[in-house]
């Protein structure tokens, strides 16, 4: 009986010592989750530029935008996401805090070749300042610098592209060839140019279309469009109009002929990779009967200094 008394204890004490490491695990674990420094979530956005490159190597892209979007902090790891170009990738690591300032080392994943690791510090909590380094140290850029500044996205189908811009698609230009200058040129605006022949030719060879401002005017996110007001826009309003509704949601583009006109208005933050389902349904209506007007629309082309 006595035996069975302390195998009994023994048992007890036995799980009562599991139950308790159980415990501690599980308050370790949750203590490692938790979420800490959640007012430095959001979206920087800003310029990533060419720090250091091969110049034997072609560039293919100097500078371009970049969105780093912080989702998730906790004492272990730090979850983000990171979009270029209309494309997005996940970016993991740690942070560290010195005085105050918060120091981040996060790697990219999705194609080893092509990705590398962001070092930055965020300053003042809006300021995100650091260098991008490649993890394959032959391609043809190695090094990126940005300085990006915090964006809050908000929803907001009144936001309208700036007046003092201007919508010319640089990205596209039609080649003009001498002959045809020749004849669509008078006698004396070709001895005008003859006078800086090498200085304007190169210009003057390159004709681009340019938005109209129906595009500053037009709301294809709050207004139902009728037909009445598309049949005479050249095709690129009609493209503008119908991607600015997606800007409005934050869509990410991947086209650089859309990005032009994008990337640098005060309120856009790429976000999202798919917004189909944010849609209204005056904004889905418009994006239907604009891209059947874009089928049939046309351009004129001019020649613009860039």
């Amino acid at each position: 009986m006595k035996n069975l008394l302390y195998l009994f204890v023994a048992v007890l004490l036995f799980s009562c010592n599991s139950k308790e490491k159980k415990d501690t695990k599980k308050t370790h674990l949750l203590a490692e989750n938790k979420e800490i420094r959640t007012y430095l979530y959001g979206s920087f956005v800003g310029t990533f530029s060419v720090e250091e490159r091969d110049t034997a190597k072609p560039i293919t892209k100097e500078n371009t935008r970049i969105n780093i979007l912080l989702k998730k902090i906790t004492e272990s790891e730090v979850t983000g996401q990171r979009i270029i170009d209309g494309k997005s990738k996940t970016i993991k690591g740690q942070m560290t805090k010195t005085g105050n300032t918060f120091y981040f080392t996060l790697k990219e994943y999705g194609d080893p070749k092509n990705d590398g690791v962001f070092n930055f510090e965020i300053q003042k909590d809006t300021l995100l300042v650091g260098t991008w380094t490649a993890n394959d140290p032959t391609i043809e850029v190695t090094k990126r610098k940005f300085i990006l500044t915090k964006k809050e996205f908000k929803y907001d189908p009144n936001l309208m592209l700036p007046e003092d811009d201007v919508y010319v698609d640089y990205v596209n230009p039609k080649k003009m060839e001498e002959q045809e200058q020749t004849e669509e040129q008078s006698q004396d605006e070709i001895e005008k140019d003859s006078i800086n022949e090498d200085e304007e030719y190169e210009s003057s060879s390159e004709l681009f279309r340019a938005a109209s401002s129906a595009i500053l005017t037009i709301n294809s996110s709050t207004t139902k469009l009728k037909e009445s007001q598309l049949k005479n826009l050249k095709k690129l309003d009609l493209e503008i109009l119908r991607n600015t509704i997606f800007a409005r949601h934050g869509y990410a583009f991947k086209s650089n002929t859309i990005r032009q006109f994008f990337d640098y208005v005060p309120w856009y933050v790429p976000i999202s990779e798919n917004v189909n389902n944010q849609l209204t349904e005056t904004e889905t209506q418009n994006i239907i009967l604009l891209k059947r007007f874009e089928k049939y629309a046309t351009d004129s082309y001019e020649s613009f200094g860039r």
